[in-house]
């Protein structure tokens, strides 16, 4: 964790759907906390797990100094964190937080579309009672797979929120989902897109929005799963093989295993950040073999397969040779 250290005490754990639980945070000594915009994340110290950071965006108003609010999903295969924050912190613990980043933040528009997917919800929602607040026109399709699974349904569906956010369920088949292409068929004037969410759901409005000639600069992306902001794959994953070409060592990159994890555990040290394919810090130059890009990081812009970022990007091809 990079910058100040926050020491936050847990002040209320809430079930708000099967698997995800939000946290309230207050400052340990009772005092205001640094002031956040709608798209924040703060990085929390995993306890029980050396070294472990995870960033969880903050879902509640940015207006509110005296409280962050996360909500965590449950995910029994993922690498651990979801999991030590739903069984290891408790009412009344104290955590340490970095001081609130944004890398997905609300800009000036006309109006806003806002498409979330499953716990990607969290930052729209900052977003959501910011715009209510603001008198700002605003509209939010928000996809599950069934009530049971909708994190903030009541206060979603309260009659403060509910003319502007539409719940789409799926029942675990996508194709009965939203239907992307058909929202983004038209643009505003001065309409911006949020979407934060899965994979598969991200690359949907991606294609509608490009179908459809919405500016690159007006859409704006973030991937989510249970661990946090990261890229989640929604791809059937196979191991390929690594080359580091400053030294010839072929390394093997498993399914369900970063590129930038498994250089790590070879004593291969890669600049990174945020580690959710948004930032561009582990940019890195591809020699040979041919990308299969999973970042965020390119926008509206195509991504050349002449680099990639290591941290959720994978491969194509059965080799890549990497300029490292």
């Amino acid at each position: 964790m990079t910058g100040i250290t926050l020491r936050v005490r847990v002040a209320r754990i809430t079930r708000e759907a099967e698997g995800i639980q939000s946290y309230e945070l207050v400052a340990a000594d009772g005092g205001a906390l640094p002031a956040f915009e709608a798209g924040a994340h703060v990085d929390v110290t995993v306890p029980g797990m050396e070294a472990a950071l995870r960033p969880y965006s903050l879902c509640n108003d940015p207006a509110e100094t005296h409280r962050y609010v996360i909500a965590v999903q449950r995910d029994d295969v993922g690498r651990g964190g979801s999991r030590a924050m739903h069984e290891r912190v408790h009412e009344g613990d104290t955590l340490e937080v970095s001081e609130p980043r944004n890398d997905f933040p609300l800009l000036f528009a006309k109006s806003y579309v806002l498409i979330a997917g499953g716990i990607g919800v969290t930052p729209l929602l900052s977003m959501a009672r910011a715009l209510q607040r603001t008198g700002a026109q605003w509209l939010m399709h928000y996809c599950t797979r069934s009530p049971e699974r909708t994190a903030f349904l009541e206060l979603l569906s309260s009659p403060s929120f509910a003319g502007n956010v539409h719940v789409h369920h799926d029942g675990g088949d996508p194709s009965q989902g939203l239907p992307v292409c058909d929202v983004l068929a038209t643009r505003g004037p001065g309409t911006r897109l949020y979407c934060c969410g899965p994979v598969g759901l991200m690359k949907a409005a991606r294609e509608a929005a490009t179908l459809h000639k919405w500016p690159w600069e007006k859409v704006h992306f973030e991937s989510f799963t249970a661990e946090g902001i990261g890229a989640a794959s929604g791809h059937e994953e196979q191991d390929f093989e690594v080359v580091i070409r400053s030294t010839g060592q072929v390394v093997r990159v498993p399914a369900g295993q970063s590129v930038l994890n498994v250089l790590r555990a070879h004593g291969l040290t890669v600049p990174s950040d945020c580690e959710a394919g948004s930032c561009g810090t582990c940019l890195t130059r591809v020699c040979e073999g041919t990308p299969e890009h999973r970042d965020t990081f390119f926008g509206g812009m195509s991504a050349d397969d002449s680099r990639m970022l290591v941290c959720v990007s994978r491969a194509r091809s059965r080799r890549l040779v990497l300029d490292l």
